[in-house]
């Protein structure tokens, strides 16, 4: 869906959603989601409300990471489909005016990768970053090929690092390359023809992965933000429709650097994470050796506080000014669902109705809308493994459509799905939550619907904090009254009103000059 409209114009209204494509829907019965797969449930996130969605990378790849180690940018992987079928999904949903991005991996390619094996022959190519024979240095891994010497992976040693520079260079350390070398410069084109391409044939714009990462060794990202400014032109110039989100993780540096949204991510800035993680990790699911335990706000004993995230969030935006916009997910592909751990069904219709009305930009993850649960105990499945507790298969679950066979994901036999079906007996389907009004996906779908109708809950609306603790209260707009009580004990304190009009409430009263907030209730109201 190509439009006229500037990205920074059509990105304040958009609600993302994100679909990890091996997960959501599978047509011809391999057990592996696919592009028409996708096509078919369209339906879904049209009723929805969603108007965005981004896919996580569906370029061909040997899939050592799940598709972040991409084989050819220009071609995607034959198990969702082909290019002639992401081009007939992106017409298909554009048709229900929703937007497609992809997911571009930037930093590194497979090592199968015709780059990468021409690159492991030609000591004279530089578009990795190689040391020569005499020394190898530490986490660098030896060639397989005919050229001596050793590599630099970004994660996986599939994953050779692609040659943007060095910010500080070494005359000792030759593989530290400025920025403007020959290598950093082939690249800088290939990745501009790379988006080209894609946006030439009808696509929006990138969630662009590990964006800060490019430049090595680069203080500040000084080099690194000069790279992506210079993109940014670019793309302005030859496709000012274009939307390009980064995975950076601190939207302060980001935004400025010449992106149109970042994510709170569960890393990123110097606090590695915490603005989101206070919000909803629970310390189950996903969990990193190096984070400290502490309760996030959206805890049912009522032991964290927003307070974290609300100074991260003005920080940024104080920053960002109007140059661009947060993105806060309820999840992602590499973090806890939602619905994870001690966390039941009926704390996340307060979650949504916090991030629906919150000033930024709301991404969906995949089945979030009815409340699927992280699913402990998988094994691992393309690098989703990445630390004794932090195995993202769990958040990487077949999508739940119905109570057929494989919830409605797939018609392969179970042993051939790509990941298992949640086995809790009492799982959500969109099926049985589209038959109950009184459920998670029609609060998310009325929540959607409110905020596209009401301009004061969305991006450009302000926002007055009144209460920064349990319930949270706080004004959009200058007339909209937004309380929300995320633990189970209920919760007072006063209102900016003797009374208030309820447009979407449950559970909260505006009386008196008093908000009164039950266990997990929620409100939203006209002043």
């Amino acid at each position: 869906m190509t439009s006229p409209r500037p990205a920074r114009e059509w990105l304040a209204d958009a609600v993302l959603y994100q679909i990890y494509p091996q997960s959501f829907a599978d047509s011809d019965g391999d057990g592996i989601g696919d592009f028409a797969g996708i096509e078919a449930r369209l339906d879904h996130l049209a009723w929805l409300g969603v108007n965005t969605v981004w896919f996580n990378p569906c370029f061909a790849s040997p899939f050592d990471d799940a598709g972040y180690d991409v084989s050819d940018y220009f071609s995607v992987a034959p198990r969702y489909g082909t290019n002639d079928d992401l081009a007939r999904l992106t017409d298909a949903a554009g048709r229900r005016g929703i937007r497609v991005l992809l997911d571009l991996v930037a930093g590194h390619t497979s090592d199968r990768h015709p780059w990468f094996t021409a690159s492991a022959d030609d000591p004279a190519d530089h578009r990795y970053i190689w040391a020569g024979p005499d020394r190898r240095p530490e986490g660098f891994v030896a060639s397989p090929g005919a050229r001596p010497g050793s590599y630099l992976p970004n994660f996986f040693e599939s994953q050779p690092a692609l040659n943007f520079g060095y910010g500080r260079t070494n005359p000792a350390e030759p593989w530290r390359q400025p920025v403007d070398a020959e290598g950093p410069r082939a690249n800088r084109q290939a990745l501009y023809d790379v988006m080209d391409h894609w946006l030439s044939l009808g696509l929006s714009g990138f969630r662009v992965d590990m964006a800060a990462s490019l430049v090595k060794d680069d203080p500040g990202h000084a080099e690194t933000v000069r790279l992506w400014r210079e993109l940014r032109g670019r793309l302005d110039a030859g496709h000012p429709g274009a939307a390009l989100l980064s995975e950076w993780g601190d939207p302060a540096v980001s935004v400025p650097a010449g992106f149109h949204a970042d994510f709170f991510l569960q890393f990123g800035a110097e606090d590695d994470g915490l603005v989101l993680r206070s919000l909803w990790n629970n310390f189950a699911g996903t969990v990193s050796e190096q984070w400290e335990p502490r309760a996030p706000y959206f805890d049912a004993g009522g032991q964290g506080s927003p307070q974290t995230f609300l100074d991260g969030w003005r920080r940024a935006t104080e920053i960002m000014g109007d140059a661009g916009f947060i993105s806060l997910p309820t999840a992602n592909h590499d973090f806890s669902r939602l619905a994870c751990g001690p966390r039941t069904a009926e704390q996340l219709p307060a979650a949504f109705a916090f991030q629906l009305t919150w000033p930024t930009l709301p991404a969906i993850y995949y089945g979030d809308e009815i409340g699927m649960r992280y699913v402990p105990g998988l094994p691992d499945r393309e690098g989703s493994r990445l630390g004794p507790r932090y195995n993202r298969a769990g958040s990487r679950t077949p999508m739940q459509w119905d109570d057929s066979p494989n919830a409605g994901f797939s018609t392969a036999p179970a042993e051939a799905l790509y990941l298992p079906v949640d086995p809790a007996p009492d799982r959500p389907t969109v099926a049985a939550q589209r038959a109950d009004t009184g459920s998670l996906l029609h609060l998310v779908r009325r929540l959607i619907a409110l905020r596209k109708e009401t301009p004061g809950l969305g991006t450009a609306g302000s926002t007055e904090v009144l209460h920064a603790g349990y319930p949270l209260v706080h004004v959009r707009g200058g007339r909209y009254l937004v309380v929300i009580n995320p633990r189970r004990e209920p919760a007072e304190t006063d209102a900016p009103a003797d009374t208030a009009t309820p447009l979407e409430a449950s559970g909260v009263t505006v009386r008196g000059g008093r908000v009164h907030a039950d266990g997990f209730g929620y409100g939203i109201f006209r002043l």
